[in-house]
Order: structure tokens, then C-alpha cells, then sequence
């Protein structure tokens, strides 16, 4: 097996880095980055551009002009080989006259699998595949969940006092966590695709569900998983669902009422059925199997307490991002997860620890599902 060189390792890296400039606005295609580097010297970068288009390869030789021929193009994810919204990455390299490829990662999409390889290789190209494989998995993992697995990866967010509450007795939960955490929760929604909350979540603090006070940042799908639709048609989402961001409502067609039905249709929602599990609320993987057949690649959800335990029953957690605020409420609060209905420790959802660290006055930590 070839050995990644140290200047490699280091385009590579940085075309892996690029490439995430891309998340939240690049779906259902994969956010990825390009460097272009001749004789030492990188002459063009890019990564995927909201929409999907163009693609990074495009974007970095577009800025590299007559420079790219001869070069190594670094990319983080294998070039496609298919015409899609646009024409292949692998032609377009090929055409530019490279004389080398480091890719990160072969491309598990049926349509490219080793195709774009194989196409820089006939044309007399060096290719070095799978070059950085850890990192590129990591960059790319909502769209390799979505290709492997048929859904999006799901980021679960959790903020709650010290003893694990979202909410008083009576209720009241803003706010539990500071500014600060506040802030960066937006900057991690404008990360993602969608942002989804429950049906409780949302009749009970009428949200809005968009990114704000972070500049042009673009905002999420708004998603709502209410089986019944019983949604208030005069809060925020109805207000706004005609100017966007779009908004989109989980529901079971057996449960949801023809007037609640139209209501939301005619408002500019879009409506994705879904059938209920043997709990009574929504399968949460059926959810997102309905996410993933719509394009998403990465959710954030910030739902309430039963929404979290739903889906970490049903072992679709990929990371957790817990915002914990120095307060106790005591059990009389509302519990940031639900009921699991586990008897045996063996048997309870488990996490790595991935970073720890203080946000203002709250404490953040990020893991990863073992």
C-alpha cells in the first residue's frame, strides 16, 4: 500500500477542511473540497457550492486556469464520473491536463464506486485512492450515511441543567443555557440540513427554527414530527412557511385530520407520512428513512424529552451535543430524554466523549456513538 507523504497528508487535510464550508447547503450532494497544488505551490481551491453546484474540483480549477496542468489536484472525496446536474469532476480533471489525484475516500455512491478512479487511471493519470480514509469518513459522513444506510446522520442537541432537566415543573425553560451556547447552537443549525423538533416543542415554545444573528449563514429545512399534525396555525411556522425556509411535517395519515391535512398543504408545507410504532408516536426510523429518501444528509434535532428518547431507542444517534447549564431543578422538572424502558446498564445507548468544553457559563461536551 502507498505511504501518505507529510505535504500529502497536509493538501489533503485541508481539502477535507475546505469541503465542510459546504455543510448544510450542498445536499443531497456531498460537501466536498479541492486544492490544486503545483510545484509546491497551491494555485487553486474549492469546495462544493450551495445548491450542489458546482463541485469543488470545478471550483478550484476554475481558479487555477492554465496552472493546473502538470499539478496534483487533492480531493476529499473521490471525483464523480456521472452526469448529474453537471458534468463529471473526473472529465473536467482529466480535460485540465492534471498529472496526479489524492482522493480521501472512494465515493460509495452506485453510480461513481471506483468509476472516477478508474477514469483519471485510463487517461493516464496518477491516482493515489483512499489516501485519508479517517478523516474524509468523519467530513463526510451524513452523505455516507444517507448512500450506506438510507438516512441522514442525526446530530441530537441536549440542553439541561445539572441534573438533567429542560424545564421547570410549570414548564419554563428559557433560558436554562447562556447566550453563548445559544450562539453556537445557531451556528450548528446553519450546519445542517434540517433542524427537527417534535409536536410538544413546538406548540409549546412556537418556534422559529432559523438561524439568526450570524450574518448571511443559510438556514435549515425546517422539520416537525407531529403524528396528528395538531400544530398551532397561527404561530411561527404557518406565519412563515411560504417565505422560507421550507417547511417540512412528519405525520401518520391515520392520525391527522383532512382540515389539519390541507390546512398545511395549502400553507406551502410539505408533507412526508409516516406510520407510528408500537409506542403510538412516529417510528423514528421510519422518520428518517423518509428524511433520507428526500436528500438530507445531516438533522440537528433539538426536540423535547420523548422526541430524544425515540430516537435513541431506535440506535439512530450518531452524535450528541450536550449544552449542560450550572442549575438543578430536581426531579419535579421536565427530563431532557424521555423513558427508555432499560432494566440492564449492557443495555443503555452509549457514547464516546469526542470534546469537552466551557461555552460562557455552561459546559459543552460532544460524543460520538460507539
Amino acid at each position: 500500500m502507498k505511504a501518505l507523504s507529510d505535504s500529502d497528508a497536509r493538501y489533503l487535510t485541508m481539502a477535507v477542511a475546505l469541503g465542510e464550508r459546504g455543510w448544510g447547503c450542498v445536499w443531497p450532494n456531498p460537501a466536498v473540497g479541492c486544492v490544486i497544488v503545483r510545484n509546491g505551490r497551491i494555485v487553486g481551491r474549492g469546495w462544493t457550492q450551495p445548491g450542489g453546484k458546482p463541485h469543488a474540483e470545478v471550483v478550484a480549477l476554475r481558479e487555477a486556469g492554465d496552472a493546473a496542468r502538470g499539478a496534483t489536484a487533492y480531493v476529499s472525496l473521490e471525483p464523480c464520473s456521472h452526469h448529474g446536474k453537471t458534468p463529471p469532476c473526473a472529465e473536467a480533471l482529466i480535460a485540465a491536463g492534471v498529472a496526479r489525484v489524492v482522493s480521501a475516500l472512494e465515493d460509495p455512491d452506485p453510480r461513481v464506486a471506483g468509476r472516477g478512479h478508474r477514469m483519471l487511471t485510463d487517461a493516464g493519470i496518477d491516482v493515489f485512492a483512499n489516501a485519508l480514509p479517517g478523516a474524509a469518513e468523519r467530513s463526510h459522513r451524513g452523505f455516507l450515511s444517507r448512500v450506506r444506510k438510507g438516512r441522514p446522520m442525526l446530530t441530537l442537541k441536549l440542553a439541561s441543567t445539572l441534573d438533567g432537566r429542560i424545564a421547570t415543573a410549570t414548564g419554563e425553560s428559557r433560558w436554562i443555557t447562556g447566550a453563548e451556547s445559544r450562539r453556537l447552537v445557531h451556528l450548528m443549525r446553519a450546519r445542517h440540513d434540517a433542524v427537527l423538533v417534535g409536536g410538544g416543542t413546538a406548540r409549546a415554545d412556537d418556534p422559529s427554527l432559523t438561524v439568526r444573528d450570524l450574518g448571511d449563514l443559510p438556514s435549515p429545512v425546517r422539520v416537525v414530527a407531529a403524528a396528528a399534525l395538531d400544530l398551532p396555525t397561527d404561530g411561527q411556522l404557518a406565519r412563515t412557511v411560504a417565505e422560507g425556509p421550507p417547511v417540512w411535517l412528519l405525520f401518520d395519515p391515520a392520525r391527522a385530520p383532512a382540515e389539519a391535512r390541507h390546512f398545511w398543504e395549502n400553507a406551502g408545507a410539505l408533507l412526508l407520512p409516516v406510520p407510528t410504532d408500537e409506542t403510538g408516536g412516529l417510528g423514528a426510523r421510519a422518520m428518517f428513512a423518509a428524511l433520507g429518501a428526500q436528500g438530507l444528509t445531516r438533522v440537528f434535532c433539538e426536540g423535547g424529552g420523548m422526541l430524544a428518547a425515540s430516537l435513541l431507542r431506535a440506535s439512530i444517534v450518531d452524535e450528541l451535543a450536550m449544552f449542560t447549564a450550572g442549575r438543578a431543578l430536581g426531579s419535579d422538572g421536565h427530563a431532557a430524554v424521555g423513558p427508555l424502558s432499560i432494566d440492564r446498564l449492557a443495555d443503555a445507548p452509549r457514547f464516546s466523549l469526542r470534546e469537552s468544553r466551557a461555552i460562557g457559563a455552561d459546559m459543552l461536551t460532544q460524543w460520538e456513538a460507539v
